[in-house]
């Protein structure tokens, strides 16, 4: 998740473009650059970037000024190579410039042939071989088509990908495409100073609603071509012309950064299709394998028959690790332990050398967390680490790091960063189970097509938000509350409680179903609502049962229950219905209405849902 810019018209580019990436600096913030054409230099396009923030780009800038009135502009949110300047975009090859956002998932494979064919590389990231093989189709054709080139180029690229490209030659051209990342075109002042046209590209309105507020939304496979002439939209295969039409914006620019959502909360619940769908691609190999070559030098047999598996991690991140111990244990037979980080290093833990300790954090900067994993490695473990940001502390720390791709967080209530934790712990599961023999190929292939569908299967359950707003607005009043679940819905329970007393600073507690008889069944009263996860699975009728016991104590239900369930309606006074998946992923589906259902709660009652009192994004202090 990057943030992108691009500008043509008769304007100087780069005060644009700065303006621009720093309202787009929530989708990334680790390095930064532009682009800029200006025909009185030699070779025409100047290239300037940084690590770090937009801030420190604006400053070089500001130091050593740049004309030019065409150019393209990137923030970084890192996925390939670490946070860098090498690695910053834009990325040159020869003549050409790109910037990108999103995967390419055969970039290994697209890099060794072009450096076969006598290609460099500069930098450790995806995107340069698409300004490679760009330049490489551009030259080869020799026409001066730099649209047929970027047609050419992308027909090799696989995964996701938003787009902006300039070349030398076309000092008032940008080509722009976009499969499976989002991009639109901005429609300036026809007016403009000289009687120029203008024009946008950008990957969110938020970067060019000073300017503009009409737009064309481009849609996949669409590749544009932006200058004085205008703006033509063609499909990238057959490479015929088509017609987007313009739509107006009347957001303000603080509800832009947003898409149009009350909160980032909010926006980042509904982003997490796309967030899990990044987090699959470049691992999901063939229809029962995996690429966890990061794993390479573990010897999971080894594991399983002598060692364990501890998991260090604090808050949202100790539940997605609680899910982990049951996925690994049921589907890998790797004996698994889990550890609240802040306690691991003073119970004196018992850690032996070959076992491996996986700590998992959003940030990477979590100093129990961190703290936990210097322990272990210093009594012998293996480190490996789940994280979101890349080259973070903990991930620089580990001997092995598997990254997720949620993009930033920017609201403190973790959503996107606890799906995709799920997502890559079910994934290790499976890799594991196929590693030690103990996940039969057909059942992996199964758990494997269900993952691909997740994506969907989640965009449903964003459909009935109306719904949960009114369940919400029901119970908005309550002070207490209970949340249940049993096996893998437990963690998602704990979740479910934690993020409505996160933002909403409601008393909630979250609790295995069958511990409901040994004390929590003593809150229970007509006011207190017991949020209940009711999916179908081995552990369906049991879960029944508990909610007879809720019932007969006058307690009132929400039930989170799968869709077709005939039952549920006869023991529930509220039913969210999610579609049917298996029973092992079932985490990742059923923690999205429990989200939706705390933002709800906590935006009827007026609180601060995106900066709750008293809570930092990342704890970085023990």
């Amino acid at each position: 998740m990057c943030g992108i810019i691009g500008y043509t018209g008769a304007r100087l580019a780069a005060p644009l473009l700065v303006e621009g990436l720093r309202r787009l600096e929530y989708r990334g913030y680790d390095s930064a650059g532009v682009a800029l054409i200006d025909p009185s230099r030699n070779p025409p396009m100047v290239l300037t970037r940084c690590e770090g923030k937009i801030a420190a780009l604006a400053a070089k800038l500001e130091a050593e000024p740049l004309s030019g009135t065409t150019g393209i502009g990137h923030t970084r949110w890192a996925t390939h190579g670490r946070p860098c300047e090498a690695n910053a975009h834009p990325h040159r090859a020869g003549r050409v410039c790109v910037v990108h956002n999103g995967i390419i998932e055969n970039h290994a494979k697209q890099r060794a042939a072009l450096q076969a064919r006598g290609r460099s590389f500069s930098s450790e990231t995806d995107t340069e071989i698409i300004a490679h093989l760009i330049d490489e189709r551009y030259a080869a054709a020799g026409d001066g088509d730099l649209l047929a080139a970027v047609r050419s180029a992308l027909a090799e690229l696989e995964g996701a990908y938003a787009i902006c490209v300039v070349h030398d030659e076309h000092p008032r051209q940008l080509v722009a495409a976009r499969h499976a990342s989002p991009l639109l075109v901005g429609l300036g002042d026809r007016d403009a100073p000289a009687g120029e046209p203008e024009s946008f590209v950008a990957s969110d309105v938020a970067a060019i609603l000073e300017h503009t507020r009409t737009v064309i939304d481009l849609d996949d496979g669409d590749i544009v071509r932006v200058g004085p002439e205008g703006i033509e939209v063609h499909l990238d295969a057959a490479g015929e012309a088509v017609t987007r039409r313009p739509r107006h914006i009347d957001w303000s620019p603080l509800a832009a950064e947003k898409q149009g959502f009350k909160h980032f909360m909010l926006k980042e619940i509904f982003e997490q299709p796309r967030a899990v769908r990044d987090t699959l691609i470049g691992r999901l190999r063939g229809a029962e394998e995996l690429d966890f070559g990061e794993l390479a030098g573990v010897d999971l047999p080894e594991l399983a028959a002598h060692h364990k598996l501890t998991i260090v991690a604090c808050g949202t991140s100790w539940h997605a690790a609680l899910a982990g111990k049951y996925l690994i244990e049921q589907l890998a037979r790797v004996p698994v332990e889990v550890d609240l980080a802040s306690e691991f290093r003073y119970r004196v833990p018992i850690v032996r050398g070959g076992d491996l300790v996986l700590a998992i954090s959003q940030s990477g900067e979590t100093a129990d967390t961190k703290a936990a994993l210097e322990e272990a490695q210093r009594l012998g473990a293996k480190g490996l680490a789940i994280c979101n940001v890349v080259d973070s502390s903990i991930a620089r720390l580990a001997d092995h790091v598997l990254y997720t791709h949620a993009g930033p967080e920017i609201s403190v209530a973790s959503t996107k960063a606890f799906t995709t934790q799920l997502t890559m712990l079910t994934m290790l599961a499976i890799h594991l189970g196929r590693g030690t023999g103990a996940l039969a190929p057909e059942r992996a292939h199964a758990l494997l097509e269900g993952l691909r569908e997740m994506p969907v299967a989640i965009d449903a359950v964003l459909g009935v938000q109306s719904a949960i707003k009114i369940i919400a607005r029901r119970w908005v009043s309550a002070r207490d509350w209970l949340y249940l679940g049993r096996g893998l819905s437990f963690p998602v329970a704990l979740e479910g409680a934690l993020k409505l007393k996160e933002i909403s600073y409601v008393h909630a507690e979250g609790y295995a179903s069958g511990e409901l008889k040994h004390g929590p069944i003593a809150l229970i009263d007509e006011g207190v609502p017991v949020v209940v996860l009711a999916l179908e699975g081995p552990a369906y009728d049991k879960t029944l049962s508990n909610l007879e016991e809720v019932r007969s104590r006058g307690g009132k239900i929400i039930a989170v229950a799968t869709a077709g369930d005939e039952r549920i309606g006869d023991v529930a006074d509220d039913v969210i219905l999610v579609p049917k998946v298996d029973p092992f992923l079932q985490p990742i589906l059923a923690s999205v209405p429990l989200q939706l259902l705390a933002y709800h709660v906590a935006d009827i009652k007026g609180t601060d849902v995106d900066q709750p009192r008293n809570l930092a994004k990342s704890v970085t202090v023990e």
